[in-house]
C-alpha cells in the first residue's frame, strides 16, 4: 500500500484518533447538569421513542431505559467518555470500537426521522468498521504497546 506522509497503520490510527475526538466532543457538550439533574437527555429520548414509526424501537425503550432514566443518562454519558479516550488513547481498542458502532446504530434507529444527526451516526458506525477490520490498533495505542490483541 502505497500512502503520502503517514504509513497506512498511522492513517488508520489517524482515523482511529479522530473518531475518539469525535465521542470526546460528543460527551464535552453535552450538558451534564441537565442530563443528570433534570433528566433532560433521557426524557427528549422517550419523546423521540414515544412518536417511533417502529414498534419495537418504542417498546424497547420503554422496557430498558424508562424504568430507570438516571441510570441510563449515566450510562449515555460516560459510554461516550468511554469510547472516546479508549479510541484515542488506544486501550482495549477493538471493545471500544464495537461498543461505538452499537451506540451508533441504536442513535440511527432511535433518530431515524432526524436527518440532521443520521449522517454523524452513519460516518461513525463506518469508522468504527473500519477501523475494527483494519486493527487500527497496530499503531500509536496502548494496545500496541501492552501487547493486546
Amino acid at each position: 500500500m502505497e500512502t503520502v506522509w503517514l504509513t497506512g497503520a498511522e492513517w488508520l490510527a489517524v482515523l482511529r484518533i479522530g473518531l475518539g475526538m469525535w465521542w470526546l466532543e460528543s460527551w464535552r457538550h453535552k450538558d451534564k447538569k441537565g442530563w443528570f439533574e433534570r433528566g433532560t437527555g433521557i426524557a427528549w429520548a422517550a419523546d423521540v421513542a414515544g412518536r417511533h414509526r417502529w414498534p419495537f424501537v418504542r417498546e424497547g425503550f420503554r422496557a430498558v431505559v424508562e424504568p430507570r432514566p438516571r441510570a441510563m443518562a449515566y450510562v449515555v454519558v460516560y459510554a461516550e467518555l468511554a469510547l472516546g479516550l479508549g479510541l484515542v488513547v488506544g486501550f482495549l481498542t477493538p471493545v471500544a470500537l464495537v461498543g461505538g458502532l452499537l451506540l451508533n446504530l441504536l442513535y440511527l434507529m432511535l433518530m431515524i426521522h432526524d436527518w440532521a444527526e443520521q449522517g454523524q451516526n452513519a460516518m461513525m458506525a463506518l469508522i468504527s468498521l473500519v477501523a475494527l477490520f483494519a486493527m487500527s490498533w497496530q499503531t500509536w495505542s496502548l494496545d500496541s504497546a501492552i501487547g493486546l490483541f
